[in-house]
């Protein structure tokens, strides 16, 4: 006997006209763009113009899908339209702000340190776990 199915479907995120995408493939890789037209089943019109995306076919391969979409971009929108749709829905504000984007600087601040930097870090690092340790034995020993 299977288990019973809910109608809802927990799925979110569709190809969509206005879905917003952020390119993990080729020269713009990590910026976002927006799906402007549907072209086939492997591919979509994106365009970036706030975040230097041209206007192009992009593969959905080399896309990955955003929880933000543009709901007043109408189908195959040009680029004046769609830079002013997606300044008013301060998208690039949102995205900066989730936990995703964050995550991502932060592996990019990682990947950007030099030798010299991670011994740095590896130090105070070193002198924080101290600090614990010290706080922790004195609470110990005073309890």
């Amino acid at each position: 006997m299977s288990a019973p199915q809910s109608s809802e479907s927990t799925f979110k995120r569709y190809v969509e006209v206005g879905r917003v995408v952020l390119i993990s493939d080729g020269p713009c890789a990590g910026k976002l763009a927006t799906i402007v037209e549907i072209i086939d089943h492997n591919r979509a019109l994106i365009d970036g113009p706030l975040t230097g995306v041209p206007r192009q076919s992009f593969a959905y391969r080399r896309l990955v899908l955003t929880p933000f979409v543009l709901t007043k971009l109408t189908r195959a929108a040009s680029t004046p339209i769609v830079k002013k749709v997606f300044e008013a829905s301060d998208v690039l504000a949102k995205w900066e702000k989730s936990a995703w984007a964050q995550r991502r600087a932060a592996m990019e601040k990682r990947r950007s340190t030099s030798d010299f930097e991670r011994f740095e870090i590896m130090l105070l690092k070193k002198q924080r776990r101290r600090v614990v340790q010290l706080a922790g034995a004195k609470a110990k020993k005073s309890a």
